[in-house]
């Protein structure tokens, strides 16, 4: 039985990826992951109120009952829900190996250069998800999508789709042109949205929340689009609105 501070020590990252676990927290999100993604999760941690609800829907994933004190201690939401599960973390996300694209069903890939706020990329990922996108690829400058913010802002949605995070982000983008895909990169001075074309195999490209996409991105772009906004109101969007706002159109 590992003790409360190993669970603990998954807030950080180097522990994460030698453990290849993260926590999540709440009981939507786990509820969400038992559903759909039961195979990863390899525990779940209750207070003893939620405990009896769990045993009767989860014989097959062990319980560990622990204090309201140990709870908080460990738990990454701010307002624990009295669950938490302890879910693996998949294959080869820290790496620059790209599934077998052929075999996805949409064609649909989202890339995320230095989005650096995990709440960004927790929700980017959770709206990836409801959109159908087939994978992510985030440079490694990119908010950890296993951080304890980020996690849960994808809601339970993190083992949706596959995920990459690395500094070969660029070679993989290369790479997926090589194999038919067409790179749309989101940039303030880009086409018009409705002038855009979503059919086919496609990568939508979205920048930091500061600087937008590098020149290397933009470089290797097949087109731009932009959001039409009031300028007068508002210089631009939030990356996750903007991100949300062009999957919404591309599905």
């Amino acid at each position: 039985m590992k003790p409360i501070s190993w669970y603990k020590s998954l807030s950080q990252p180097q522990p994460r990826r030698e453990s290849g676990y993260f926590l999540i927290d709440g009981k939507r999100s786990v509820d969400h992951l038992l559903t759909h993604h039961r195979q990863s999760v390899h525990e779940l941690l209750c207070i003893e109120d939620t405990a009896q609800s769990y045993q009767s829907q989860s014989s097959d994933v062990p319980i560990r009952i622990i204090t309201e004190v140990h709870m908080n201690s460990i738990s990454p939401s701010r307002t624990p829900q009295g669950v938490c599960a302890l879910v693996r973390i998949p294959d080869d996300v820290y790496t620059s190996k790209i599934p077998d694209v052929s075999t996805t069903a949409n064609g649909k890939i989202l890339l995320l250069e230095h989005v650096q706020d995990p709440g960004n990329v927790g929700t980017l990922i959770r709206t990836a998800a409801a959109f159908g996108v087939d994978g992510m690829i985030m440079s490694d400058q990119c908010a950890d999508p296993f951080s304890p913010k980020a996690a849960q802002s994808t809601a339970g949605s993190l083992l949706s789709l596959w995920i990459r995070r690395s500094d070969n982000y660029l070679q993989m983008i290369t790479e997926l042109k090589n194999r038919g895909y067409k790179l749309i990169a989101a940039d303030l001075h880009g086409d018009k949205l409705q002038d855009q074309t979503w059919t086919g195999r496609r990568i939508l490209a979205l920048g930091s929340e500061g600087s937008g996409l590098s020149v290397d991105v933009l470089g290797m772009s097949d087109s731009r689009v932009r959001i039409p906004i009031a300028e007068s109101g508002a210089e631009s969007l939030n990356v996750a609105v903007a991100g949300g706002i062009l999957m919404f159109v591309w599905r």
